[in-house]
Parts: structure tokens; C-alpha cells; sequence
């Protein structure tokens, strides 16, 4: 509402003023005045390009800082940031395009008000003929240039106005679009159809005749009149190679697409009239990359953005626990056991046999069988162990069922597929019952051992974190700091400064020359009154298009300053975050969501404070200080007055600025929480659906966004209160002058032409110096240090020596005591035990992800620390469980980071992996997007991506985490036989492996036994049956 004050003065001139000549003269200038929005137009356009172009750098941050672990890794630090830069260039030129047409707009404000003053003097003096009165005129005209200048004040204004609709179009328009892939999709915020019991879907479930290709491959048909039936209190198993389209089937039961042809029945009534929110609330679905939240110790305990503060076992049963609580008429088993240990996948398959047989168990299989039993449970699985008796199981191959049965009558039929699936995973027969490897009464005596231990490694963990991460003692201002980052720009800027002068001091100009049209007014004769006000006229709209180009310049030239100080911190920020540690990122206030904040909104606060505002700024303080030495010049009673205002108004300035930096940084917290709850909602959306909880999420982040305009709401009175004390200040003052003046005038001291008035503004420097910190901050292991030793030969030898290891997020679990390992160079190793043993950490610990808390790690008998921490990660190929992939190319994604690599490599490491055929296939070939996270693969094909990225890198040490959790068994043995010739054809490569249940474990040439930290067993896999000990346990308890 305080924007329309200028309305309000143009009104209030045009009933004040009762020449209707006058109103004609002026109605064309305030109509020309008006018609500036064309330029609120071309701001809000520029804005809409600068938006998108930064959007698709903040997909690269977001992309990199929620993968940063593979990026690191993968020594992509250097690629991202110039990946990031490239998209950071194109938004240069539209944000100077904008200061341009700003610069542009004030000017042509201020030509027209100027000739709004001339032309009222001169015209109205022609209108009025020889009667004029002189105080009465002078008032008329300077009331309708006040309310030009009150028009050209919305500038700032309508700044943000313009970059505000340029923002909104967006969003607008995903509001407004219309969606036609799921007219059922709207009942799912349908809150009285919530209620779970008021349908029944406890009957079979059958797909008839179902065809199905993606909306987004419309003409690759996926399914092909696939027929399958789940009978109801039985379950019923999916198995087939990757891509055979199990999942496809979970998918369309869920109702995330809706069929070509055919149909899908549950109680022999179709899906589609179901209410969707209800059809998802009754079921119950695992996958095999679980969506895990933020929460807090014990049962509270942070699991960290995505749950990277878990091992992947540990994600997956508490997936499962999550599908349990829910009660489900139906359960959907994805994968629900690729990252489990024999321990708790013999649990569920216990579960599942016992289930089929309507026997009781207890403890977590009581609670398993008694969700299983009397509802419908649909499992898909690569590990044939745990579907054995199942009551039907489907083989499925290209979208179409080949063949169905038990397990008994699938391996009753010669040459069947099943036979042969199951005949490639006898090797996985063998599992790790680790539970026995300590009695309960051994763990109860070593924790009490262990704990004063504990506690002085937590203490030496705490203080190292504390001590090496506390950011450096700003010794300047962010203010000062900020012009120091623009000192490349420093020619640029003294122009822009001494376009300032000259717009402040033409502001001056022009009042001298307004005080020497009211003296020529005073003037006896019409005739010498007409020659004046002609001449300082003419003077007055010459000194308007001075000022315009003055303006054109000054704001052009801050833009570009701003422009180029805004990249510069985005990029050295983006570089600076890729420096941090990894504990750095496992911290909830640096999740991937806060640090796109800060490379998104708080970069661009900064543009604003040293873009346009910085020029207005400038300005504002040349005219202030002219104005005190004008005043001091023709009287100090006048700059005394001036002093006067200006105190209080900076008094109130600063309130201003406080308050809105307090109220900044609290509103950042809440927009943090929001921006990362939404970030991880939209990321798993497919989970979300899955559970039907949009309407929860949905309230949270209603609830955050509330709680942050409250926030502002309850500021503003104080806002208000100062924003009024600057303008209310400003009148006082200027009524106070003309009092004063009155006075002096009177009594011989002054001349009534002598009068200035002045403006401010204050921008506020909270967000600068968030960056600030960051780039202080120095980094317990910086990721792009040059430093350390580099071996010139590299054997690849591995040794732990009494390691002890405390994650500085967890620092009440003791992750690795006493750790004692040594790997001979070329040596096939695995590592084996049950989830959240230590196995993941040792591999954390060989990339320098953390650094030991005590003891040594080395590589070739050298300390790893005394290592360059590039030259490390260079040597080592890593496969995670849950593969990352980048929304790159094929090619770039198996070459990543290496830029132009040689396309026959990029081909012999994908046929090395069993990725090549699939890849031909593509009508793009290697050239294919993956989308995000690889979106557009299968889980089994980005392994296998995944895979190839590290035999691209012919590393000396290959790590496998879980590797071929997602592989079906065909492509499992053939990558088994492609690591096997890859370590005959180099006989000196190290492999370490880390697995529940692969078929490689045999043929390693050490087996390592881990439990809670320790090394418990080690040898072959005849020297460990021999000895009859924990991995003899593994061995005979699941082939009994």
C-alpha cells in the first residue's frame, strides 16, 4: 500500500491545480511518466532468462553436493566447477542487458520530470498570459514535479516487482498445468477418501492382457500382454534378467501410469476405480533404494540427507519396518533384500518359508509373518534363495511371462530358465550368521573394556573437528571485503563512481537552476520573466539528457561490476564447498538444499547490494555530502538542520538494516528446512506416491513456510516503524528548512533560493559474510590440495594398523577398534559380516573421505596422510552399492570426469562391464542422456555404467561395495568373469571387495571376518572351513 503514495500525489496536484491548460500540459507528461512500465516489461523478461539460466547451474550443485561422495571419489571436483562456471557465464550478459534497462528507466525518468519543470514554467506562463502569480505558480508546478519525481520513485520498487513477475511465470505455470497422464491423481488429496478400511483389496490380483510402453518412450512398448495372477494370503515371486520389466509391474499396480491395453484387477474389480489415495495407503512397498529422512539419537538419531549415515543394509530394514508399521493389505518386496547380510536376509526368507507354511516364529519374524499372513505379497528378487517356497513364482523375459510355478516344478523342467538361474547362483548358497561370532557375554565385557577408550577418542575427535574447522577472524567488513573481490572490475567501478558524482551533483544542478526560474519569476516585467524562464528551461531539459546518459552509464556499469562479483563468489563458493571434508557434509545444516541456497538466493542478495542498489547507494551519499557542503557554503543553520535529519535517519537506517539482517538469517533457517524437505520429497517423489503421504509432506512444508511469514509478519511493525521515522524524518526536515529560511530571509541572511532536500537507502551485507566464512573455513582434509607425496610406482599394498575410527556425526558409536589389516599387492581380498560391522568405513577410510582417529593407514608402507590426496583417489576404482550417475551422456558418465576421452576406451571398459550390447541398442548409442541420477536405466544397467567408470580408470586398486546387489544373475557371473580376467591380465591389481552373498568370495585370495569393528577371522575359503569358526558357521548353516 505504500507504493501508491505516488498515485496519490499526482491526484492530489490535478485537484489542487483549477487550469485546465496546466492539466492538459501535465497529463502528457504523467501519461509519458506511466507509460514507463514497458521498461517493468523488459526487467521482468531479462529476469525470467537470468532465472533459467541459473537454474540449470543450480541443478549441477544440487546434482553434485547430493552425490558428493562419487564426485569426490572420482576426483570431479575440477570438472563440476567448470560445468558449473559455463552455466554461471550465460547469466552475465542478461543481468548487465537488466542494469542497462534500469539505468534507462531512471533516466528517462528524470528527463521527463525535468521537462515536466520547464514546460510547466514555460508553458504556463504563455497560458497565463501577464497574470501570474508568482508564489501560487511556483507552488502549482513544483507540486506536479513532485509527483513525477514521486512516480520515478517506484523505481527500486519496481525492480523487485519486475524480477519478482519474472520469477512467478514459473511457478505460475506449473500451477496452472493441466495434467492428463492420471485423471485419478487429484483424489490422492482427497482427505475424506483417507480412510483405509472402508475398501477391500484383499483379493487376488491379476494383470490381464496388460500392454505398456513409457509415455516417454511411447513407441517402445515394454510390457507385452503379460498375464499373471497373485492369489490372495500367498505370495507370489517376479524373477528375470535386468530390464525383463519387473519393476514396471510394481509401477502400474501403484498406478504411476496407466496402461496401453488390458487391465489390472485386485478383487476382480479394476485399479482405476479405486480411490488412489486409499488403493496406495493399503499397500506396502520396500525398494531397493530406500527413502530414509531426517530424524533424531537412538530411535531420534540423524541418518543424514537420503540416509547416507547408514550402511546400505541398515537403510533397507528400516524400509522394511517402515512398510511393516503400515499394516498393508499388500506388500511390495522390490529388491527389498540386495543390501541385506545372510543374517537378516535369512531372516526374511524364514519369514517367507514359515509364512507359506502358517507357522509361528517370534521377535522381528513374528512381526514379519504376522503382516504376511491372510494379505497378498508380491516379491521381486535376483537371489532365487529366498523365493524357494514361494506359492507361485512368474520368470519373466522382454515384458512377457516365459514361465510359472514353484520352485520345485520350475527346477523339475529341463533346461528350464529357472534351472539355469539358479544353477549360477549355487556359489551364493553360503551366508554369514556373524550374529555368533561374540556371545552376548563377550560384547557386554568388550564394550565396558572399550568405554573409557571411547570416550578419550570422542574427546581427541571433538576438539580435532573443533579446532581445525572454526573459520578465521574476519578482520574487515564484508562490505569492504566485497569491493576487494571486485578490485578486477576496478576501472568499471570508478566510472560508475564518477557517474555517481555527476548524478548527484546534476540533482543539485537542477535545483540551483529550479531556484533561478522562482527568482525570474519575481521578476517586474512579463517580458523579462519570459527570457529567464526560457533560458534556465532550456538549461533544466539539457541537463536531463545529460542525466540520462549519466544514468544509462552509471547503472551499467554496476551491473557489470555486480554481474562479475556474483559469478566470482558463486564459483569460488561452489569450488570452496567441493574442498570440504566429507564430514563436512554430513552435518544437517550443510545438506545439498542449504548449500544451493547459498549458491542461489544469497549470491544473488549480494548481486543486488553491489549491482543497482550499490549505484543508488553511491549516488545517495555524493548528494549528501554535496548537500552539507552547499548548505555549509550559504549557511551552517541550514546544515545544522541537515545534520539533524540526517541522524535520525541513519539512527533509523540502522534499525532498518538490524533488523532485516536478524530477520534474514532466521528466516534463512526455516527457508533451509523448507527448501531441503522439498528437495528430498521431490527427488523420491516415486517413494512418496508410493506411501501416499503428499498430504503430510505437503502440511510440513505449509507449516515451515507459515511459521517463515509470521516471522516477517511480526519484524515488519518494527520495519515499518523505521521506514516511517527516514520519510517522516525527510518532511520534518524540509518543513523545518523552510521555516528556518522564512526567517533568515527576513532578516537579510539568506537568499530563498538556497534549498536542498536528500534521500537514502541501505542495503544489508548478512549473506556476505556466510560466504566469508565458507571461503575462511579451512578444511581438516581439503579435497583440491596439491600437497603430499606422490609414488612415481604405485604397488598397491594395503595395511590398517591398529586403526580406531569414530564418525564425527556419530561420536557415540565406536565404528572401527584395534582394526588390523594387511593387503599384499595384487591380492583379491573380501569382506564379510553382518550390516554396519565396519566394511564401508575401511573403504571411507582408503579414499580419505575421514582420516582415523588413531592409528595408520597406509598405502605402500607411506602414511596416507603424508599422501596428495588427488593422487590417492586417482588410484582407485570405487563401485558402490547404490550407483551414481550424473545427467550426462553414457560416454561421459563411463569417461567421468576425463573430458574427450577416446571413444574406443570408453568402449572396451562398457563390453568389459556387459554394458556395450545395451548401449548399441540405444538410437543414441553412447550419446544418451541418463537424466538425473541416471533416471532413464534401470537399477542393473547403472551398475553396470557404474561399473565400467571404474575399469575406464585402470585404477591399481578396484573397490567393490556391494557392486552386484543390483545385478541378475547372468550379468553377475559375466562381470565375475570379466573382474577374474582383469586381475590375469594384470596380475600387480589390488581388489578389495565388500559383499553379503556374491558368488567372488570363494575365489579370493583372502577372506577378512568383520564384526563391530574387529577383524575376528582371515584366510582362504578352505583355510577358514578348516578351522571350523565363524565363516564355517556362514558356510554350514545355509547349506544345512
Amino acid at each position: 500500500m505504500g507504493d501508491t503514495q505516488p498515485l496519490l500525489s499526482t491526484a492530489e496536484s490535478f485537484i489542487i491545480d483549477d487550469d485546465w491548460d496546466n492539466k492538459k500540459v501535465y497529463t502528457c507528461f504523467i501519461v509519458n511518466q506511466s507509460n514507463l512500465h514497458v521498461f517493468e516489461q523488459l526487467i521482468a523478461r531479462e529476469t525470467r532468462i537470468e532465472l533459467n539460466t541459473y537454474s540449470r547451474a543450480g541443478k549441477i550443485a544440487q546434482e553434485v553436493f547430493r552425490s558428493i561422495r562419487t564426485v569426490i571419489s572420482l576426483n570431479g571436483g575440477e570438472f563440476e566447477t567448470k560445468r558449473y562456471e559455463k552455466e554461471l557465464n550465460a547469466t552475465q550478459l542478461g543481468s548487465v542487458r537488466k542494469g542497462m534497462t534500469f539505468g534507462l528507466y531512471l533516466g528517462c525518468g528524470c528527463l521527463i520530470i525535468y521537462i515536466i519543470y520547464a514546460s510547466g514554467f514555460i508553458f504556463g506562463l504563455i497560458f497565463t498570459d501577464e497574470h501570474v502569480n508568482g508564489a501560487v505558480f511556483e507552488q502549482i508546478v513544483n507540486l506536479f514535479g513532485q509527483s513525477a519525481i514521486s512516480l520515478r520513485l517506484l523505481g527500486p520498487f519496481l525492480q523487485s516487482f519486475s524480477e519478482a513477475r519474472g520469477a512467478a511465470v514459473d511457478v505460475f505455470r506449473i500451477i496452472d498445468e493441466t495434467f492428463d497422464l492420471n485423471t485419478n491423481e487429484p483424489q490422492v488429496w482427497d482427505v475424506s477418501g483417507s480412510n483405509r478400511e472402508s475398501i477391500d483389496i484383499n483379493g487376488d490380483i491379476e494383470f490381464d492382457n496388460v500392454n505398456f510402453a513409457y509415455p516417454a518412450r511411447s513407441d517402445v512398448p515394454v510390457l507385452h500382454d503379460l498375464n499373471l495372477v497373485a492369489h490372495a494370503g500367498e505370495i507370489t515371486a517376479l524373477v528375470g534378467a535386468n530390464g525383463c520389466e519387473k519393476s514396471t509391474c510394481v509401477s502400474l499396480l501403484l498406478r504411476f501410469y496407466n496402461l496401453s491395453s488390458g487391465n489390472i484387477k485386485i478383487n476382480g474389480q479394476s485399479i482405476c476405480e479405486y480411490n488412489l489415495k486409499q488403493l496406495r495407503e493399503n499397500i506396502g512397498i520396500v525398494n531397493q533404494e530406500p527413502l530414509l529422512k531426517f530424524v533424531l539419537s537412538k530411535y531420534e538419531t540423524l541418518v543424514g540427507e537420503r540416509g547416507v549415515q547408514l550402511s546400505g543394509g541398515e537403510k533397507q530394514r528400516i524400509a522394511l519396518a517402515r512398510a511393516l508399521i503400515r499394516q498393508p493389505s499388500i506388500l511390495l518386496l522390490d529388491e527389498a533384500t540386495s543390501a541385506l547380510d545372510h543374517i537378516n536376509e535369512k531372516v526374511v526368507q524364514e519369514a517367507l518359508d514359515r509364512s507359506c507354511k502358517g507357522e509361528d516364529v517370534f521377535n522381528f519374524v513374528a512381526l514379519f509373518i504376522s503382516l504376511l499372513i491372510g494379505h497378498t505379497t508380491i516379491v521381486i528378487t535376483h537371489r532365487l534363495t529366498t523365493i524357494k517356497n514361494a506359492h507361485s513364482i512368474y520368470v519373466l523375459d522382454k515384458g512377457k511371462v516365459i514361465e510359472q510355478g514353484t520352485h520345485q516344478t520350475l527346477l523339475a523342467k529341463a533346461g528350464s530358465r529357472y534351472q539355469r538361474m539358479l544353477q549360477v547362483q549355487k556359489m551364493e548358497q553360503a551366508g554369514d550368521d556373524v550374529d555368533n561370532t561374540m556371545s552376548q557375554n563377550e560384547i557386554e565385557e568388550e564394550d565396558k573394556k572399550q568405554m573409557s577408550e571411547h570416550y578419550r577418542l570422542l574427546k581427541c575427535s571433538q576438539s580435532k573437528y573443533e579446532k581445525e574447522v572454526s573459520p578465521l577472524k574476519n578482520e574487515r567488513s564484508a562490505f569492504l571485503r566485497l569491493m576487494a573481490m571486485n578490485r578486477q572490475e576496478w576501472i568499471i567501478v570508478l566510472i560508475g563512481c564518477i557517474a555517481c558524482v555527476v548524478a548527484g551533483a546534476s540533482t543539485l544542478a537542477f535545483a540551483i537552476l529550479l531556484a533561478e526560474v522562482t527568482m525570474a519569476l519575481g521578476n517586474c516585467t512579463y517580458a523579462a520573466q519570459m527570457r529567464q524562464v526560457l533560458i534556465f528551461g532550456f538549461a533544466i531539459i539539457l541537463l536531463g539528457i545529460v542525466t540520462m546518459a549519466i544514468r544509462v552509464l552509471q547503472f551499467t556499469t554496476f551491473a557489470v561490476a555486480g554481474s562479475n562479483l556474483s559469478h566470482r563468489i558463486r564459483a569460488k563458493a561452489f569450488a570452496y564447498f567441493l574442498r570440504q571434508e566429507v564430514a563436512y557434509f554430513d552435518r544437517h545444516e550443510n545438506s545439498s538444499s542449504s548449500i544451493f541456497t547459498h549458491l542461489s538466493s544469497n549470491a544473488l542478495a549480494i548481486q543486488q547490494i553491489t549491482g543497482i542498489r550499490l549505484g543508488l547507494l553511491c549516488e545517495t551519499f555524493v548528494m549528501i555530502l554535496l548537500a552539507l557542503i552547499l548548505g555549509a557554503s550559504f549557511n551552517w543553520q541550514i546544515m545544522l538542520i541537515l545534520l539533524a535529519f540526517l541522524g535520525v535517519a541513519f539512527v533509523a537506517l540502522f534499525i532498518f538494516v538490524e533488523v532485516k539482517s536478524r530477520l534474514g538469517k532466521r528466516c534463512s533457517v526455516l527457508t533451509d528446512r523448507a527448501n531441503l524437505l522439498s528437495s528430498e520429497v521431490i527427488d523420491n517423489m516415486r517413494t512418496v506416491k508410493q506411501l501416499a503421504i503428499e498430504t503430510m509432506f505437503l502440511q510440513q512444508y505449509s507449516e515451515l513456510i507459515w511459521k517463515s511469514f509470521k516471522l516477517v509478519q511480526n519484524y515488519s511493525i518494527i520495519l515499518a516503524l523505521a521506514y516511517t521515522t527516514i520519510w517522516t524524518s525527510a518532511s520534518f526536515t524540509i518543513a523545518i528548512i523552510y521555516w528556518r529560511v522564512v526567517i533568515l530571509v527576513e532578516d537579510g541572511q539568506f537568499k530563498s533560493e538556497e534549498m536542498i532536500i536528500c534521500n537514502d537507502m541501505g542495503p544489508s551485507l548478512a549473506t556476505a559474510k556466510t560466504f566469508f566464512d565458507l571461503f575462511d573455513r579451512t578444511p581438516v582434509i581439503d579435497n583440491s590440495s596439491t600437497k603430499g607425496h606422490k609414488p612415481a610406482d604405485f604397488r598397491g599394498e594395503i595395511e590398517f594398523d591398529q586403526v580406531k575410527f569414530i564418525y564425527p556425526s556419530r561420536p557415540e558409536s565406536l565404528v572401527l577398534n584395534n582394526f588390523r589389516l594387511s593387503i599384499k599387492s595384487g591380492q583379491s581380498v573380501a569382506l564379510v559380516g553382518k550390516s554396519g560391522g565396519g566394511k564401508s568405513t575401511i573403504i571411507q577410510l582408503l579414499l580419505r573421505f575421514y582420516d582415523a582417529i588413531d592409528g595408520q593407514v597406509r598405502l605402500d608402507g607411506i602414511n596416507i596422510r603424508e599422501l596428495n590426496i588427488q593422487w590417492i583417489r586417482s588410484c582407485f576404482g570405487l563401485v558402490s552399492q547404490e550407483p551414481i550417475l550424473f545427467d550426462l551422456t553414457i560416454s561421459q558418465n563411463i569417461a567421468y570426469p576425463k573430458e574427450n576421452a577416446p571413444i574406443e576406451d570408453i568402449i572396451e571398459a562398457a563390453t568389459k562391464a556387459n554394458i556395450h550390447q545395451f548401449i548399441e541398442q540405444l538410437p543414441q548409442g553412447y550419446e544418451t542422456q541418463v537424466g538425473m541420477k541416471g533416471s532413464q536405466l534401470s537399477g542393473g544397467e547403472k551398475q553396470r555404467i557404474a561399473i565400467a567408470r571404474a575399469l575406464f580408470r585402470r585404477p591399481k586398486v578396484l573397490l567393490f561395495d556391494e557392486a552386484a546387489s543390483a545385478l541378475d544373475a547372468h550379468s553377475e557371473e559375466t562381470v565375475q568373469k570379466v573382474l577374474e580376467q582383469a586381475r590375469k591380465e594384470d596380475s600387480n591389481q589390488t581388489s578389495l571387495t565388500i559383499a553379503h552373498c556374491p558368488s567372488i568370495i570363494c575365489s579370493c585370495d583372502l577372506i577378512c571376518v568383520l564384526d563391530r569393528g574387529h577383524l575376528v577371522e582371515s584366510g582362504t575359503h578352505i583355510e577358514l572351513m578348516q578351522q571350523h569358526g565363524a565363516y564355517y558357521a556362514m558356510v554350514t548353516q545355509n547349506e544345512t
